[in-house]
């Protein structure tokens, strides 16, 4: 039985198995990019987007007059139509820009038998259809590396193309590129960082630099969480090059188990540190249940940054 693990990043020019893997990327993205559009749509009915209050023209809805708010903002024709005062509100117009990273590392491929898509794929699904659903609501979304921001209707088809026109180099990159975005930018990393975290502290901080603030999304697969195995197990890394072979996994499990608790604690600590929310999501799970989860984080965040 195996199991994928990439703790150490390759370094060097891309090789044959780096190429194979970005044609098999290209390949499922059409696959993806319909299941991306089919997810958000399910999504969306429960996203508001930026529909929130604040300065701008267009009118959004009335709401009760409250207090100690200045005479002023009273609507006196819709409040003569009623024994109660109203507040005419406006819709908030400045929009965000967000930026996406989608790991498609040789550690995101691994699937075992007891999920639902590779850890690839749901990052893939998940990242695109948070981007229509930002898109929807008005806001810029830009690829980490890849695109400026956009504001399109048809961002999953434009975001599918430039994910398929990557270079090998980038798709196998553990992390994204540590250039700091702007200070009301956000963020979205989805990936299985299987990074050491020292490494993941560091990138969060280059990326926080300014002043942005994020959410890190980490993709398992059920197999790495419950570590099922027994007996004597073969163990080989993402690329199928290093091969390490134990007589009784079952006893390494308490101890796997330790490590992978002290692992994940490391990374919601660097989260913590610089703002940032972290979320786990099983590749046994929907993609559906995935982006429910990662929509009220994104949309607290955008909350938090209009107040």
């Amino acid at each position: 039985m195996a199991v994928s693990a990439r703790l150490i990043p390759r370094a060097g020019g891309a090789s044959a198995a780096q190429e194979s893997e970005a044609q098999a990327l290209a390949r499922v993205l059409p696959r993806l990019a319909l299941e991306a559009r089919q997810v958000s749509a399910q999504v969306a009915l429960g996203i508001h987007g930026r529909r929130r209050a604040g300065p701008g023209e267009t009118f959004w809805q009335f709401r009760p007059f409250t207090s100690g708010e200045p005479a002023h903002r009273i609507d006196w024709r819709r409040s003569a139509r009623d024994d109660r005062l109203y507040v005419r509100e406006r819709e908030w117009e400045t929009a965000s820009t967000y930026w996406i990273w989608m790991d498609r590392s040789a550690s995101m491929g691994y699937q075992s038998s007891l999920a639902t898509a590779p850890k690839r794929d749901r990052a893939l699904v998940l990242g695109l259809a948070m981007a229509d659903l930002l898109a929807r609501g008005g806001e810029r979304v830009g690829l980490t590396g890849l695109t400026p921001p956009l504001a399109s209707r048809v961002i999953i088809p434009r975001f599918a193309e430039a994910l398929g026109g990557a270079t090998a180099e980038n798709n196998d990159a553990d992390m994204p590129a540590a250039a700091a975005p702007g200070p009301r930018d956000r963020i979205l990393l989805i990936g299985d960082f299987i990074v050491q975290p020292e490494t993941f502290a560091a990138t969060l901080a280059a990326l926080s630099a300014r002043g942005a603030r994020g959410v890190a999304m980490q993709l398992r697969d059920p197999v790495e969480t419950l570590f099922p195995f027994t007996g004597e197990t073969e163990f080989t890394d993402a690329g199928g090059a290093d091969r390490w072979t134990v007589g009784d996994a079952e006893g390494m499990r308490a101890a796997y188990a330790n490590r992978l608790a002290a692992h994940e604690s490391a990374l919601r600590a660097a989260c913590s540190s610089r703002g940032w929310s972290f979320l786990a999501h099983g590749t046994d799970r929907t993609a559906t249940q995935g982006l429910m989860a990662l929509a009220v984080l994104m949309e607290r965040g955008a909350s938090d940054m209009g107040a």
